[in-house]
């Protein structure tokens, strides 16, 4: 959202200067060398209806990197592995009766097709799936899901913003029977170089590794931006931090102002990270519902993205930053990842194992109530040239590059377009990224 903000602004004719807290550029769709492999921390990939994405593609000249793959979804319960997530499969699995897999099936086919439903903004995902499938399927198919996902928010996530996850990958399809996923060639670092390039030949400056300390404000106007070995001068800001941390970093916000962005709740996410030397499942993404194992999900990444003859397997724990386990040492995170990944395919062994990462980041998910929408401050912020969002303000749809795309544009394009003649007079829009 940031690099997008930043690009925009700048082709916008504004004099820009994006600051970034991390040694580089991408937020959560950074990249790190894995092993030999430039790999997303966090995993990403793309789905049909993600039309901001594609137009900022072909507007850098891109077009062409999109790379659409089949994809397949799989399940794992009773210590079994099923495919999952197409009519033929829900037909085919033991553990529903037929009159629970017609609700369930229905239930989804809504879900994709509907495209407003005002009526469920206020109520929790929990009552709408019983309402909807069931108890049954709510306990074998969800409850496991919200638990390790969201753990005491569990019962109190917005229905809105789960129907909006299931419309989004329920649209990503080649027909009924077949999902199609995308990814950008070469990974989402391919969109961020083309971002950071693309604002510097537009006259933008990237500071990465000087996160912005403070937002500087002067009789009610912004006035700059301080990190810690310098100040910069700027005519508007565009903060894209988490929320939790808008208060400290504009501490000249009124008070009711701060207490709206500190009543948004955050999860943590920590991406456990396998490089092997064989596949674990045929499939894309595994939901995992089993009692004894609080891991919500298994992602395959190597069967969206080939990367040469080794497999790379994302195991994604999300929690409060005060659980226990958000703390645990990477040894006891990679153990019980890998028992999980054995309990998908026992054939896997130890000696497969040829690289691990582990990947946390404190404000990984915003816990989105029912009613959430109305808890979202407004972009601008009563200090006049500062606008502020992060993932949040996505709501009801969740994360993901064409989001972050979408508003970082809108927020630049409220700047306005600035005059052809941009001299030294001209104080500089200060961008604020941070991972």
């Amino acid at each position: 959202m940031g690099l997008a903000a930043a690009y925009r602004a700048a082709a916008n004719g504004h004099s820009v200067d994006l600051f970034e807290a991390a040694p580089e550029p991408g937020g959560m769709a950074g990249h790190f060398d894995f092993d030999g492999i430039s790999l997303e921390r966090f995993y990403h990939f793309v789905c049909k209806t993600d039309t901001p994405t594609f137009d900022l593609l072909n507007e850098l000249g891109m077009g062409d990197k999109m790379r659409w793959r089949k994809t397949s979804m799989g399940l794992v319960t009773q210590k079994k592995l099923f495919r999952w997530g197409d009519p033929f499969a829900l037909l085919r699995f033991p553990h529903l009766t037929l009159l629970q897999k017609l609700r369930y099936g229905l239930f989804a086919y809504v879900c994709t097709h509907r495209d407003h439903w005002p009526s469920i903004e206020h109520e929790p995902a929990q009552k709408w799936i019983l309402r909807w499938c069931g108890p049954d399927i709510y306990d074998r198919l969800w409850k496991p899901l919200f638990q390790f996902k969201f753990y005491e928010y569990a019962d109190d996530i917005s229905a809105a913003w789960i129907w909006k996850r299931i419309r989004r990958t329920g649209r990503s399809r080649r027909n009924m029977f077949q999902e199609e996923l995308g990814y950008i060639e070469g990974g989402s670092l391919t969109l961020i170089n083309a971002l950071t390039q693309g604002i510097r030949a537009h006259g933008g400056r990237v500071h990465l590794g000087q996160g912005a300390q403070r937002v500087l404000v002067e009789s009610g106007h912004v006035a700059g931006i301080r990190t810690a070995s310098r100040t910069v001068a700027a005519d508007a800001v565009i903060s894209t931090v988490p929320t939790p941390l808008v208060p400290a970093l504009v501490p000249d916000l009124p008070v009711e102002w701060k207490r709206s962005y500190e009543a948004i709740h955050n999860i943590g996410v920590i991406c456990v990270i396998f490089k092997l030397r064989r596949s674990v499942s045929p499939h894309f993404w595994i939901n995992v519902s089993e009692p004894d194992l609080e891991i919500p999900g298994v992602i395959e990444f190597t069967n969206l993205r080939p990367l040469g003859q080794d497999t790379v397997v994302y195991v994604p724990y999300y929690m409060p930053v005060t659980h226990k386990k958000f703390s645990w040492q990477d040894d006891l995170l990679l153990k019980e990842a890998f028992v999980c990944l054995q309990r998908i395919n026992p054939a896997i062994a130890e000696s497969d194992i040829r690289a691990t990462k582990v990947a946390r980041l404190r404000y990984g998910q915003p816990i989105c109530e029912p009613g959430f929408a109305a808890k979202i401050p407004p972009v601008q912020t009563p200090i006049t040239g500062l606008q502020i969002a992060d993932t949040c303000f996505y709501y009801p749809e969740d994360r993901g590059i064409a989001e972050s795309v979408r508003l970082g544009s809108e927020m630049a394009k409220s700047l306005g377009v600035a005059s052809a003649s941009v001299g030294p007079s001209v104080r500089p829009v200060a961008e604020l990224a941070f991972p």
